[in-house]
C-alpha cells in the first residue's frame, strides 16, 4: 500500500496581490470537493504578512497529487497563479501519519 502524500506550501505573492491569490487557492479546494484522493487541502494566510499565503495538502499518495496538477482546472488556476508571485512557491513535503480529520493507517 502506498503512503500518504502530504505537502505545506508557501506562496509570496506581488505586493498587493495576496487577495487574489486567496481567492484563486480558495476556489481550487472547492474544486477538490469530488477528489477522493484528496484528503485534504486548507488555505491559509500568514498573519504577518497578507501577501504570503500556505496551502497545507494531504492526498492518499504522491501519484494522486501529481495526477491532480495535470486535470484541466488545476493548469488553468496555476496559469492565473504564476503571473501574482513574487518567486516560486516554497514546498516541503511530507509523510503524514493521521491524526484529526485524517484516517490513521
Amino acid at each position: 500500500m502506498a503512503e500518504s502524500f502530504g505537502m505545506q506550501v508557501r506562496f509570496t505573492t506581488q505586493p498587493g496581490s495576496g487577495d487574489v491569490l486567496a481567492g484563486l487557492l480558495l476556489e481550487a479546494a472547492a474544486g477538490l470537493d469530488d477528489v477522493s484522493e484528496c484528503l485534504l487541502y486548507a488555505v491559509s494566510r500568514d498573519p504577518e504578512d497578507d501577501d504570503v499565503l500556505w496551502v497545507s495538502e494531504v492526498w492518499t499518495d504522491q501519484d494522486a497529487h501529481t495526477a491532480s496538477l495535470q486535470h484541466p482546472r488545476a493548469r488553468a488556476t496555476i496559469e492565473r497563479a504564476l503571473p501574482l508571485l513574487a518567486g516560486p512557491p516554497e514546498a516541503t513535503h511530507l509523510l503524514p501519519l493521521g491524526g484529526k480529520g485524517l484516517p490513521l493507517p
